[in-house]
């Protein structure tokens, strides 16, 4: 099953992380969302129906777009 991290600059606690696993998790697939506030980085798992063009655009609507070349 596919796995990216990527850094989400806009995240600065843990209510933001939250929202990140909370959007993130809605997206059918996502298996799991963990990530680090202090180093903003957080890894997406996920299988068949989701894909990372999904959970982007989960991301970019909850307003913590991922880094550019993330």
């Amino acid at each position: 099953m596919p796995e990216k991290t990527v850094n989400l600059p806009d995240i600065s606690c843990g209510h933001c992380l939250a929202t990140v696993k909370r959007e993130a998790g809605e997206v059918a697939g996502v298996i799991s969302v963990t990530g680090d506030v202090d180093s903003k980085n957080v890894t997406f798992t996920w299988d068949q129906p989701a894909s990372w063009e999904q959970i982007e655009a989960a991301l970019k609507e909850a307003g913590y777009p991922p880094a550019l070349g993330s």
